[in-house]
């Protein structure tokens, strides 16, 4: 399957984007699944914007749009039959399993895209704005606090109901091993070793690959099949 590409990097356009993958992916896919997710939140981002909800919009439109940009980057990688990050090869991997629940596919994404893009992207938009990761914390928070209210939001829409208790309980025990909240914090830390690494050379890209394989290994547990 062919999908659209995006050329500018705009909110407009990694909406656009999005939107498009909505579009073309089948509803069950777990890439579907976590884009639904995504869109949603960078919608609600959007709009925020546009009401002046952020202290400086600036900064959080350049980290939104570097944040999804590694996203989309990644979903450009699997289409083109390249290796995406390892944070993100076991949802493409695992994305059409029948033994993995919709609500599993979201909270990998989450956690890919949360746990190692986040963090880059953090640098990515230092590098572009000139600015320290300090400067972009009330940023970080708000989008933060944005995710949190939807990944309950999340739970509670697909969590299996009491007829599948059968399938259920393993989904309680092995999710509540995962915390977005915990994943934010770490995040946070990751991006600002990231920054005071970033004239080290290898000592910043060994980082960075450690963080990359630790978040994609969360993935895989957080995506073990639960059914037939």
């Amino acid at each position: 399957m062919v999908l659209p590409r995006y050329s500018t990097t705009p909110v407009d356009a990694v909406l656009s984007r999005m939107r498009a993958l909505d579009a073309a992916l089948p509803e069950r896919d777990g890439l579907a699944v976590f884009n639904r997710v995504y869109l949603t939140v960078t919608e609600e981002v959007d709009r925020r914007l546009d009401a002046g909800e952020f202290p400086d919009p600036c900064a959080a439109a350049a980290l939104d749009v570097r944040f999804a940009e590694r996203y989309l980057a990644a979903v450009d990688a699997g289409e083109d039959d390249r290796r995406p990050p390892a944070c993100w090869r076991p949802l493409f991997q695992l994305r059409r399993h029948p033994g993995v629940t919709p609500l599993q596919f979201a909270l990998a994404g989450i956690n890919a895209h949360i746990g190692h893009d986040l963090a880059l992207a953090v640098v990515d938009t230092c590098r572009a704005l000139g600015c320290e990761p300090a400067d972009l914390e009330d940023e970080f928070d708000r989008v933060g606090e944005l995710l949190t209210a939807l990944e309950e939001r999340i739970r509670e829409d697909l969590m299996p109901g009491p007829d599948l208790l059968q399938i259920a309980d393993p989904i309680t025990h092995l999710l509540g091993s995962w915390s977005l909240e915990r994943a934010r914090d770490a995040t946070w830390s990751a991006a600002r070793v990231l920054w005071a690494l970033r004239h080290c050379g290898d000592v910043a890209e060994e980082f960075a690959v450690r963080l990359d394989a630790a978040v994609g290994f969360a993935g895989r547990m957080l995506l073990t099949p639960l059914r037939d």
